[in-house]
């Protein structure tokens, strides 16, 4: 499985966050949202690199109401794929969410949430994600069924903003990222006027 790369380079003299989130989630409820995804704080005129796999995961959090701003701690994931074990229950049990019943569903290329009618309104949310971190989230209720058919965008932005955060990316100055064909690293520049220089990576 490829890992790929972000090779962020901050020219100019701001401090703050690189962040790397997706939007295109597919998914036929309205309510999604997207999260910041992968996450690194940078100071002036200074480099990192942000990497990442392709491994799927389902996430479920305690988040209370679901709104730009608010962090999704995940409370549990689970490993999944298009193909196979890509449907789960949400469940309470003795006053703690965790997921349950996860089985292969068809069609294949979606993954599916159920939280069944144990879960309360607006106490939790569920989500998907790639290596280990959340990338979007619905707020779960009693009774819903949850479908993600994720079509893998990148979009980048710097801003004061924090691991798992949900966004709203029309309040942000983001720019998207495209990997070519056989391309498993970019390069992404932040200008002094904070506008962006993207070139192909060498690796």
């Amino acid at each position: 499985m490829p890992t790929f790369t972000i090779n962020f380079v901050n020219n100019s003299d701001s401090s703050g966050s690189f962040c790397v989130f997706q939007q295109n989630h597919n998914s036929p409820n309205p309510d999604v949202f997207p999260l910041a995804w992968r996450v690194e704080q940078a100071g002036p005129h200074s480099q990192l690199a942000i990497s990442w796999n392709m491994e799927l995961y389902f996430f479920w959090g305690k988040t209370g109401a679901l709104r730009p701003g608010v962090v999704f701690n995940a409370g549990e994931n689970s490993p999944t794929s298009l193909t196979e074990n890509n449907d789960i229950t949400l469940t309470k049990e003795d006053g703690n969410y965790k997921f349950v019943n996860k089985k292969n569903a068809y069609p294949q290329g979606s993954l599916n949430i159920m939280s069944d009618n144990t879960t309360a309104i607006n106490q939790a949310s569920v989500g998907i994600g790639m290596s280990g971190a959340v990338a979007f989230a619905v707020q779960a209720q009693p009774n819903m069924y949850f479908r993600f058919s994720p079509r893998f965008d990148y979009w980048i932005t710097f801003a004061d903003v924090k691991q798992g955060q949900v966004l709203n990316p029309s309040d942000i100055n983001a720019v998207k990222i495209e990997f070519p064909y056989g391309i498993f690293s970019m390069n992404a520049t932040l200008n002094p006027d904070h506008t962006w220089t993207i070139t192909q990576g060498l690796d």
